[in-house]
């Protein structure tokens, strides 16, 4: 498998699995989960069940995860469907965690904290090298160091996915370092 093509398919994966499961009549159950069988046999591109173990496994991010016994698949986070409900158990963080953005992000961010838009949370990351790679994704990265103990203190919750991604409702300006 080429790695462009590994790369098609994780887009895929991205888009049914976080944001248009009914693309290919998928079902996603409460917890997010889909059936690998319903994927391989309801997906336009053709792979087999260890193309899709190796993306898996290999993915920089680690987005995916699979059920114990390897029957199921989700996204560990990103989800704009309201409906998924990942079942993450709030955490105290780090005292700072970090956001990567872009120039053009920063005076909407000012104004109004981070949001999560779209999606369900507010992306966050334990090291400036991942919120770098982040940022990066849409031209020179701006970081961004959130005081998230502080917040926690505040009664902000925060939740960490699968792949050790922080998540948060929002977070207001005052307690974001420009």
């Amino acid at each position: 498998m080429t790695p462009q093509y590994k790369k098609q398919i994780s887009k895929f994966l991205s888009l049914i699995l976080r944001h248009q499961p009914e693309k290919i009549g998928l079902q996603l159950d409460e917890n997010g989960w889909a059936l690998i069988n319903d994927i391989l046999d309801k997906s336009n591109l053709k792979f087999t069940f260890v193309e899709l173990e190796e993306i898996v496994v290999t993915n920089d991010k680690q987005r995916f995860s699979f059920n114990a016994d390897k029957t199921k698949i989700r996204a560990n986070q990103g989800h704009s469907l309201k409906t998924v409900d990942l079942d993450l158990k709030a955490q105290v963080p780090p005292e700072f965690l970090f956001h990567g953005t872009v120039e053009r992000f920063i005076g909407l961010i000012k104004s109004n904290g981070l949001q999560k838009m779209k999606r369900q949370h507010v992306h966050l990351s334990a090291n400036k090298g991942t919120a770098i790679k982040v940022g990066s994704r849409r031209g020179k990265p701006i970081i961004l160091t959130i005081k998230a103990l502080e917040m926690q203190r505040k009664g902000y919750k925060f939740y960490k996915s699968e792949n050790g991604v922080w998540l948060t409702d929002e977070v207001p300006v005052e307690l974001i370092i420009f």
